[in-house]
């Protein structure tokens, strides 16, 4: 028996900088559904994408919030050139959303068809998965990543490299 019964994540809170323009990158760009806008006492809001699954990204946006740190509290927009993709300590460093494997090239063009810059799609070696990154206008970091296979069924050497990995 598990010692908790955790079913996924039920969201995932950020910060922006702009309110409108979060909300049309996600709901425009990426044709998501606002699902949950709140005022907050403070002046700012809190609001909610659905993206699929029953799950959801959160935002809260505030004027009085502080503006990001590119390469200690988000990705620097050079990362993928230097290959330095390294943040702070208690950051998010990106946020990967599943995607069927044969529409993973056609996603990328659509996002560069509407001025999103993508990296090209990446076959990684060290787990079975094929993807892109891209920003969205808060400099957070994106993924749509495919899986080949599922974790569960790695080989034996690749699951033992993660166990040594993860002590």
């Amino acid at each position: 028996m598990k010692e908790f019964e955790l079913k996924g994540i039920n969201h995932l809170a950020l910060v922006c900088r702009d309110f409108q323009e979060t909300i049309d990158f996600y709901t425009i760009t990426l044709g998501l559904k606002l699902i949950k806008n709140i005022d907050l006492p403070s002046g700012g809001k809190h609001f909610f994408i659905d993206i699929g699954n029953n799950n959801t990204l959160a935002f809260f946006w505030s004027t009085k919030a502080p503006e990001s740190v590119p390469g200690i509290s988000s990705v620097r927009p050079e990362a993928f050139l230097t290959g330095d993709i390294i943040t702070a300590h208690g950051s998010m460093n990106h946020v990967a959303f599943h995607v069927p494997l044969e529409k993973l090239e056609e996603y990328k063009e659509k996002l560069v068809s509407k001025g999103v810059q993508t990296t090209p799609v990446l076959h990684h070696t060290d787990v079975p998965m094929s993807s892109f990154y891209f920003f969205d206008p808060n400099g957070i970091l994106l993924e749509f990543a495919a899986n080949l296979q599922s974790l569960d069924t790695l080989p034996a050497e690749l699951k033992e490299k993660e166990a040594i990995f993860l002590k």
